[in-house]
């Protein structure tokens, strides 16, 4: 094992890649009962770019792209007229030229109240090679707009397929990233930009980021609108982007590229007779990038202005072997220029972090990811949506079986996973606080010898230091960095997590007293299947660190797993009632 190590954590950083990475070939049609079924919420759109979609450089528009992918997916799920409420993150692998063939397939992963987010993945066809290639994947959120009765009652959406049941799943983790995202994000900026402080920079040949200035007014008209006169987010979208694009080249004086936004969210409606104010600035420049802010606001007659939407893009320049080109610096305004300036900053931190933690790009990273709060909240969306795909696979063997304690393995890919999978006469909500803090882990689990708070970075997070027995005679005790990140669920059909994994902080470094095991994918799942009796299932992806405590189980030499978990049966029968006398930090 150890000599595959690399193999290893290759294979299991693939495994714990978020389904933004989702490939061409993935069928549109699912398998039911052995006949060939469509998903009801898919909707396809095919679409031939011609010159009027393409800009300057004879591709396509990226203003044209997200109208095509905003009217793809917004309705048929609902039945009636839906508004774009907000976009996530949305990077750009690859431009689309001219006669290439765009292909967009969205459908609804998962409805909410009045609410829906649709999954879109964008792929590009080349008609004369035959060869088809991923574009982007996005996530948006759609709402169904009231009717005279009032607000809208979506109708369920019911996976059907494995892939389904995990988007479905994160679906309520991406929800929750996006309800507290504009909180999060304004506190570190605050944060960065008073740990930056006024430091004076060398502006010598600098660009003047007045340069950058767009200003433009659109007026919306019923083809930019849906038959309820509210204007098409892709619609607005377009022309942010436009007005961005021209901002981008001001500095650049040559044609920039879109790379990515950032997510965003809609303030307010438009609609037809609108005037559209598009207000673009170049907020900073990197070497190889530059960050456009883009504001858009509308108002009628002599109404004042309502703030309608504001988005942060990336833009790269491209040379003739399609690598970005080094970017003149810019010189910020005063006063809102340098505040901008230093926000730019921020932002591109928390993108670099989210690129790292969410998109796993690297062929090789390490198990155990740096924290610190510009990336804690994509961390922890990572660390719950490693352990809901894990749970979501079906295909789990049974290794061995005691007393109604199961344990489960699965091998892919070079990676084994276990499952221990045990049922108590516990109500779910007191099995979910009790198993919540590690600290009282050590009341029935031999393995944790030591585990103590590093600190708690929200209710639903906090890192732990957990000491743990040699695996042979004369070793060395392990001691694991671990985050553990808490959910309840979305709605009475999820169930309540408490997922693990291994983080670096700078003030515990690795001893030469112990050895540093790292966990990548772990945690409970807790099933509410009666009032007072739950499902248990605890899972684990087996590193280097873990799998020595697993392997005599998995190999049916020992039943130790049963000793555990029957001891924790035995500890939430036991305590149940002494939930008052808890900590409120746990609770």
């Amino acid at each position: 094992l150890h000599e595959n190590v690399g193999d290893l954590k290759r294979a299991l950083v693939m495994a714990n890649e978020p389904r933004d990475h989702v490939p061409l070939e993935e069928p549109m049609f699912i398998l039911e009962n052995g006949e060939m079924c469509r998903n009801p919420t898919e909707v396809n759109m095919s679409q031939i770019v011609l010159p009027c979609h393409a800009n300057y450089c004879g591709e396509l528009s990226a203003g044209q792209l997200l109208k095509w992918m905003d009217s793809t997916a917004s309705e048929r799920h609902a039945g009636r007229s839906c508004i774009t409420a907000s976009v996530d993150d949305i990077h750009f692998i690859t431009t689309i030229g001219v006669g290439q063939v765009v292909n967009i397939a969205a459908k609804v992963n998962r409805a909410f109240t009045s609410s829906m987010e649709a999954g879109i993945l964008v792929s590009c066809e080349d008609l004369f090679s035959n060869r088809q290639w991923k574009v982007c994947h996005a996530f948006a959120t759609f709402v169904a707009q009231h009717t005279e009765a009032g607000k809208v009652q979506l109708k369920q959406v019911i996976p059907r397929t494995q892939a389904e049941q995990m988007e479905y799943s994160l679906a309520a983790e991406r929800r929750r990233m996006r309800l507290i995202h504009a909180e999060i994000i304004n506190d570190l900026l605050s944060s960065c930009c008073s740990q930056t402080g006024d430091e004076r920079l060398d502006y010598q040949d600098a660009v003047p980021a007045e340069r950058t200035r767009v200003e433009s007014v659109e007026l919306v008209l019923p083809p930019h609108a849906n038959h309820q006169v509210s204007t098409f987010g892709g619609q607005i979208m377009a022309w942010m982007e436009n007005v961005a694009t021209i901002s981008a080249s001001r500095l650049c004086n040559a044609h920039p590229t879109l790379r990515s936004i950032d997510m965003f969210h809609f303030r307010g409606p438009s609609h037809i007779g609108d005037r559209l104010v598009l207000k673009a600035i170049v907020n900073n420049a990197f070497k190889k990038s530059m960050e456009v802010g883009v504001c858009a606001e509308a108002y009628q007659g002599g109404e004042p202005l309502r703030h309608i939407n504001t988005a942060f893009m990336t833009f790269e320049v491209l040379d003739n072997d399609r690598k970005p080109c080094t970017l003149p610096r810019i010189r910020p305004e005063p006063v809102d220029g340098k505040r901008r300036f230093q926000e730019a900053i921020a932002r591109e931190k928390i993108r670099l972090d989210r690129k790292y933690i969410i998109s796993c790009k690297q062929s090789e990273v390490p198990l155990s990811v740096p924290w610190d709060p510009c990336n804690q909240m994509y961390l922890s969306y990572n660390n719950v949506s490693a352990l809901k795909m894990l749970a979501a696979r079906n295909n789990w063997v049974l290794t061995s079986e005691k007393n109604k304690v199961s344990l489960y393995t699965l091998e892919e890919n070079q990676m084994l996973c276990f499952k221990v999978e045990t049922h108590v006469a516990v109500a779910a909500e007191q099995v979910f606080l009790l198993l919540s803090d590690l600290r009282r882990r050590k009341a029935w689990d031999h393995h944790y010898q030591e585990c103590d708070v590093i600190t708690d970075s929200d209710e639903d997070d906090t890192i732990y230091r957990v000491v743990t027995p040699s695996v042979t005679k004369r070793g060395k005790v392990q001691d694991f960095i671990l985050l553990a990140s808490r959910r309840r669920p979305c709605d009475s059909g999820d169930p309540y997590l408490i997922a693990l994994r291994s983080v670096t902080l700078p003030a515990y470094p690795p001893t030469e007293d112990y050895n540093r095991g790292e966990v990548l994918c772990a945690g409970f799942s807790i099933w509410e299947e009666e009032n007072t009796f739950t499902k248990i299932s605890y899972y684990n992806q087996a590193t280097p660190g873990v799998l020595p405590y697993i392997s005599t189980d998995i190999a049916g030499l020992s039943s130790s797993f049963y000793c555990t978990f029957a001891s924790c049966s035995a500890f939430l029968e036991e305590n149940k009632e002494s939930l008052a006398s808890l900590p409120t930090s746990t609770l």
